[in-house]
């Protein structure tokens, strides 16, 4: 294979349990390493299309309102977008005001990344969208990495569909049970509902983990792989 075609076939980004890149940035509060800015906490890293557009407002204004959520949770927020320092400084006041906050600022900073440089290596552009000079959107992507640098989780959405924030810390409360329990959290689980007991763990050892007791779904295959516990 040449090395043309090795580029070829090469892919950016980072997946799942990679350590996330410590990439320097500039951004509403200065120059950052990222793992720096992370520290020992978790970090979530949102990706906007542009400044002064709608649905990247709509979004941001919703993150804003509820921070303290994040906060809670240890998290650390911080957003991409592919305009200058100035112009993400300037958008913040409207974001601001959308989220009825108009006199606070913004609670996050964004990173500047009007070269795009970021944006290839994390691979989030998105091939369908495009800004006026022909030059391809970032999708709305999203990373959460934990204390350990280490990629937890991603979702892609493209440039024209918002978030759902609601749903992100969702799965935020999911990973950080799962990360300290033998448990997976089934569809639609919301925090203190039962939770799933991992397939690789014994009866025996289900038993000793959890003491509120194991529950087996019956089901036709006759495999006692349903198994529920209440934390």
């Amino acid at each position: 294979i040449s090395s043309c075609s090795v580029k070829t076939l090469t892919m950016p980004g980072v997946l799942l349990g990679d350590v996330f890149p410590n990439f320097e940035a500039d951004t509403t509060i200065g120059k950052i390493k990222f793992h720096d800015f992370l520290g020992n906490s978790w970090g979530i890293l949102f990706s906007h299309p542009r400044d002064f557009t709608p649905v990247c407002t709509t979004e941001l204004a919703c993150a804003a309102k509820i921070s303290d959520e994040f906060t809670k949770r240890g998290v650390k927020m911080i957003a991409l977008s592919i305009d200058s320092v100035e112009d993400h400084r300037s958008w913040s006041k409207d974001v601001m005001s959308v989220s009825d906050k108009a006199e606070s600022p913004l609670p996050f900073p964004i990173i500047a990344d009007d070269k795009r440089e970021l944006s290839v290596q994390l691979g989030m552009l998105d091939p369908d969208e495009r800004d006026k000079d022909g030059m391809p959107l970032t999708a709305r992507c999203v990373f959460v990495v934990g204390p350990d640098k280490r990629l937890k989780l991603s979702i892609l959405y493209p440039a024209t569909t918002g978030r759902n924030f609601d749903e992100l810390l969702r799965v935020i409360d999911s990973l950080q049970l799962t990360a300290q329990k033998k448990v997976a959290t089934p569809v639609d689980w919301k925090p203190g509902e039962k939770v799933m007991v991992i397939p690789s763990l014994s009866e025996a050892d289900a038993a000793a983990l959890f003491p509120n007791g194991v529950t087996t779904k019956e089901v036709p295959s006759g495999k006692k792989y349903l198994r529920y516990t209440q934390l």
